[in-house]
């Protein structure tokens, strides 16, 4: 699946109003500024999508031997969090090759916080900014279309992890194979939305006061794994 395309380049951010702005050009700076939030979000999961997906590669190529949250030393290197010593990760950082369970319990930590971060914009911030700045819109409705583009490869995705290492005589690696090129496309999908979004809404994410989002921060601003369920 290509990712999609919405016409748009990457030189400007586009203000609320329409007028091209440089990001960060705000002069009521504030503690909380939602829209650089939402930009570190994005790396966030930028970086735990590209550590599942060398997870997956080191799944395929076999490469070491040391079970998922060891040390190599008889140690642990898991937190009390249980997916490694940075407590905003998901898997393991010793560059191990983990186990299909160990696998299937990082893809699907992932894969939550995708979904708890498009959800929490599609019933949260998006209902906001299309109040505070109906000339968006328009673009919030392309932003919802993007997630549920992503929706569908998420759900593929959990398919093809409930059934990795489950054993009725699949071959594993082709299983993982199969894994890993949804991972790549969904990584696709994710990197033109990001880039999008962010050009479109950030300002006018900054420009909000939202007082309830100060308090506790939203669903849309979580930056923390998804525990797997008991």
């Amino acid at each position: 699946m290509e990712a999609p395309d919405h016409g748009m380049t990457m030189s400007t951010s586009i203000g609320p109003d329409g007028s091209s702005a440089a990001l960060g050009d705000h002069s009521d700076a504030r503690v909380t500024a939602f829209g650089r939030q939402l930009i570190e979000v994005h790396g966030w999961l930028r970086e735990e999508l590209a550590r599942v997906r060398a997870e997956v590669g080191a799944f395929l190529d076999g490469a070491g031997r040391t079970p998922a949250g060891s040390d190599g030393h008889g140690g642990s290197s898991a937190g009390p969090d249980g997916y490694g010593r940075n407590p905003n990760g998901f898997a393991a950082r010793g560059g191990s090759s983990p186990g299909a369970r160990e696998l299937r319990a990082h893809c699907s930590a992932f894969c939550s916080a995708v979904t708890r971060h498009h959800t929490g914009e599609d019933g949260g911030a998006f209902v906001v900014l299309a109040e505070r700045f109906p000339e968006l819109r328009p673009t919030l409705e392309l932003l919802k279309q993007d997630h549920r583009m992503v929706e569908d490869i998420l759900r593929r995705l959990q398919e093809l992890l409930d059934g990795l290492g489950a054993g009725g005589g699949a071959d594993p690696a082709a299983e993982a194979r199969r894994v890993l090129g949804e991972l790549d496309g969904l990584a696709a999908i994710l990197e033109s939305h990001f880039v999008y979004e962010e050009r479109r809404i950030v300002d006018a994410l900054n420009a909000l006061r939202v007082p309830s989002w100060d308090a506790s921060t939203p669903a849309f601003l979580r930056r923390e794994p998804v525990p797997p369920p008991a």
